[in-house]
């Protein structure tokens, strides 16, 4: 069975509810997934005055956090994130910066990478985001997995979606729910990652044998 990790960095809930897309899809596609999120790294009384980010970290506060050796156990690894101004949050590249000693020992090669992302506006930034996430990745020696055209909702999404991987575009105010497009390309990445890393066991398998 493919081992799948999903970690991410949710600031208000829309990661959240991405990853929990992206993990039941790769999970009907045979994976063996471990959902992980990026611990808060904010005093959480900075953020006391706002509903939205103080109800998240109360509801994931006490489920188990990213660390490096779920990227170890994995066979392919999802990382989601908000935009910040065009880039991942800080505490997604914290932990990315934390993996250095894992870099070394080359524990983090030949693995299938994916990206997932949202903001508050159409064009707040996912795109740079998700190739900014990429760049460590590809010194980590990780195979890179997008969106191809061949999915129909990346054709007529009106909200997000992008080649480079799935997107929601959240607004501002209360949390908004994903659209279907957006449903449906989160789900096609989940599956897409996992039917390669499948697929590349399969080959070195082979190979071995």
């Amino acid at each position: 069975m493919t081992k799948l990790a999903i970690i991410y960095y949710s600031t208000t809930g829309h990661g959240t509810t991405m990853a929990k897309r992206v993990a039941a899809a790769a999970e009907s596609a045979g994976a063996e997934v471990r959902l992980r999120h990026v611990a808060e790294t904010h005093d959480p009384a900075s953020f006391a005055k706002n509903p939205a980010l103080t109800a998240n970290y109360e509801a994931t506060k006490d489920l188990p956090a990213a660390t490096g050796d779920d990227i170890v156990w994995a066979d392919a690894v999802i990382f989601g994130t908000p935009t910040r101004f065009g880039s991942p949050a800080a505490q997604l590249r914290t932990f990315i910066d934390s993996l250095g000693g894992l870099w070394a020992d080359g524990k983090l090669a030949d693995k299938v990478y994916a990206g997932f992302t949202s903001s508050n506006t159409l064009h707040g930034g996912q795109e740079t985001t998700l190739l900014s996430m990429m760049l460590p990745l590809l010194h980590h020696g990780m195979y890179l997995v997008g969106l191809p055209y061949t999915e129909r909702a990346l054709n007529e999404t009106q909200g997000g979606g992008t080649p480079y991987g799935a997107s929601h575009v959240c607004g501002a105010g209360a949390v908004t729910a994903l659209t279907d497009h957006e449903k449906a390309l989160a789900q096609a990445l989940g599956k897409r990652v996992a039917s390669l890393a499948v697929q590349l066991a399969s080959f070195a398998a082979g190979a071995r044998g």
